[in-house]
């Protein structure tokens, strides 16, 4: 049997694009370890079980001479001590010096940030998902219409804009009218900012169901709604979760919107219509607070988000993926 002249050049073309996938997978995959490493370094002091379970708590105020004795003012007044030389140099009274004003570790946890994260998160994702899913229908499967022209057109523009508009937007339309920060009017901001990764992914999945199941669906008898909701949408329902996770993610690590809608709070809360903590607006108050325990908490809050949003993808896929097999 005669081998084909242009073997050996189509064997080393097939290398060099495998060995140009693998070297593009290993540039997309190396940032990512590289930047979880690193928050992982920067917050590693601050992962305990106080930072799971705990709220917050304020900076550890109680200072140390630098010869070891006890301060002469009260380290329980959270005025005293301020304008105190931190150099060594002894206080105009004749005290002992202060060694550190800001001195001692991270002190409390995350707890109501990681509830607050998923309460808000979730009832976005609450919100987006009706919406997002019935416009990726009506432009998967009535394309050619007019409307369907100008509603993809606008979920683009929505989608590349800042996300600081949707907070402007709800800050200007919920919380002023209201008169109070609230986590339901972070929620609607982050609904704006899901509809169109969920519209757009939903539309895309549905395009790629093979039409000879649309046609053996109207064979059948079916109408146009029922044969949407019960063939094509289960075929490409692994696609449409995992666009629903791409907006979870993008919610889930927003923090301008939230910054002008939720603003925060240093307690537990499930209270829908008053301020609420989440993880970024955490990260975004610790990193730029003056104390270091607080800057290892902001590390360890950002870590805890991703991996928070890591572990969810992945048992998304987990999930469809099974789904997907035991269906065949």
């Amino acid at each position: 049997m005669n081998t084909p002249k242009n073997y050996r050049w189509r064997k080393f073309v097939d290398q060099v694009m495998r060995g140009s996938t693998v070297f593009a997978t290993g540039c997309a995959v190396i940032p990512l370890i590289a930047i979880i490493g690193y928050v992982l370094t920067l917050g590693a002091s601050a992962l305990s079980v106080q930072f799971f379970t705990d709220v917050y708590q304020p900076p550890n105020m109680a200072q140390a001479a630098a010869d070891g004795s006890t301060p002469a003012f009260d380290p329980n007044d959270p005025f005293a001590g301020i304008g105190v030389p931190t150099d060594g140099t002894a206080p105009a009274d004749g005290t002992a010096p202060v060694a550190d004003v800001y001195a001692g570790g991270p002190v409390g946890g995350v707890l109501h940030g990681i509830i607050g994260t998923l309460i808000i998160t979730g009832m976005g994702l609450l919100f987006a998902l009706p919406i997002g899913i019935f416009a990726g229908i009506y432009l998967s499967e009535y394309r050619n219409e007019r409307y369907a022209t100008i509603v993809r057109f606008c979920c683009d523009v929505l989608s590349g804009s800042p996300s600081i508009v949707a907070g402007v937007v709800i800050y200007i339309l919920v919380v002023i009218r209201s008169h109070e920060f609230s986590a339901i009017a972070g929620s609607l901001a982050l609904m704006i900012l899901m509809i169109p990764i969920v519209t757009r992914t939903t539309e895309e999945m549905l395009k790629l169901v093979p039409e000879s199941m649309r046609e053996a669906a109207r064979g059948l008898g079916a109408p146009t709604w029922y044969s949407t909701f019960t063939v094509i949408i289960p075929a490409a329902l692994p696609g449409i979760v995992t666009g629903v996770m791409l907006a979870f993610a993008r919610g889930a690590g927003e923090t301008a919107p939230l910054i002008l809608t939720v603003l925060g709070s240093n307690v537990i809360s499930t209270n829908l219509f008053a301020p609420m903590a989440s993880l970024p607006l955490l990260a975004y108050r610790y990193t730029e607070s003056p104390y270091p325990g607080e800057n290892t908490l902001a590390w360890g809050a950002a870590f805890v988000l991703m991996m928070l949003v890591l572990v969810m993808n992945i048992l998304v896929r987990v999930a469809t993926r099974r789904r997907a097999g035991a269906s065949r």
